[in-house]
Order: C-alpha cells, then sequence, then structure tokens
C-alpha cells in the first residue's frame, strides 16, 4: 500500500502537481435573499468571488420563500425561482442554487458544498454565529468572513427600495 507522502510524490512525478497542489482557488459560499437585486448585493458577490482566487468558486445559496417568511415574518417579493435565476445570471457567481427545504440543518449545507470559506453579509449576525458553533463542533477547517456594509445610499437595500416605491406611488396617487 503506497502511503500518503509517496503517493503525492508519484502524482507529482507523473502529472508535474498533486492533486491538491492544482487546485488553485478556493470554494466560497455566500447566501442570502436577494429580494430585489441592489449594488450592494452585487458588490457583496464581487468581495466574495474575489475571495474565491484565481480558479475557485463562488456558490451562492438563495434563500427559499418559507425560510425567508419563517425568518422575517415575510414572502420575499421576488419569487424564489425569479431571485435565483437573478442571481446565477450574475458575472461574479459560479453556481447558484436554493436553500434546502426547512428542517436542513447548516451542517448538511456545509458538507455539500465543502466550502473553504463561508462569507455573511454584515446583516446575518444570527446565522453566522450558528454557522461558527457548528464549524467548532464539528472540528470543521473553514473560514468564515464578515462583509462590511455596502454603499449609504438610498439603493443600498431591498427595504430601501421598496420604501421608495410605496413613497413615489403614494405622492404619485396624490398628485
Amino acid at each position: 500500500m503506497v502511503q500518503r507522502k509517496e503517493r503525492k510524490a508519484l502524482e507529482k512525478k507523473v502529472h508535474g502537481k498533486s492533486a491538491s497542489e492544482k487546485r488553485v482557488g478556493k470554494v466560497v459560499l455566500t447566501t442570502g435573499v436577494f429580494d430585489i437585486l441592489h449594488t450592494a448585493h452585487l458588490a457583496l458577490l464581487k468581495e466574495a468571488k474575489a475571495l474565491a482566487g484565481e480558479g475557485g468558486k463562488l456558490v451562492v445559496l438563495v434563500a427559499r420563500d418559507s425560510t425567508v417568511e419563517k425568518r422575517e415574518g415575510r414572502r420575499p417579493i421576488m419569487p424564489e425561482n425569479d431571485r435565483l435565476a437573478l442571481v446565477e445570471a450574475l458575472k461574479p457567481v459560479d453556481e447558484a442554487r436554493l436553500g434546502y427545504s426547512e428542517g436542513i440543518s447548516i451542517l448538511r449545507v456545509l458538507q455539500d458544498v465543502k466550502p473553504d470559506i463561508v462569507v455573511f453579509g454584515y446583516d446575518q449576525c444570527d446565522l453566522e454565529s450558528e454557522t461558527k458553533r457548528i464549524i467548532a463542533q464539528e472540528g470543521l477547517s473553514i473560514e468564515v468572513v464578515r462583509a462590511k456594509r455596502y454603499g449609504s445610499g438610498s439603493f443600498d437595500s431591498s427595504t430601501k427600495i421598496k420604501e421608495k416605491i410605496v413613497e413615489t406611488w403614494n405622492r404619485r396617487g396624490k398628485g
């Protein structure tokens, strides 16, 4: 039986590099609702993709409507399949998938995606804490990164955009 070091040396001799050395980039996972896309979403995805490095992969988990309703008390404006289609069409995104049905654990997501890095938005503190706890509990070697808040304008969050639409619509109706 060939030992691990001997196998790597053999791979180098035959292929020039071992399988682990060939993989330059990292797998980065990020997640969100992505209801009414805006420039802060794009900035988050660009930052996450940059962390993946050359040859890396950005996987985006788009929250299901039922998950959003359970966590936030309301359903998103845009249905999950539309949000998924928009996210997967964005340049920084290598793979987008819908989140799992309720009851699926964070551990299952980490086991399925196998990320090197998980990036959380500035407002995902509870999810970040729970993920860190699971990573430590399971002894996983996954880096957790909190993205900064992007922008300070009137269109840097889905909520602000929705509020602006309502305000504009109400003004228009009274004119």
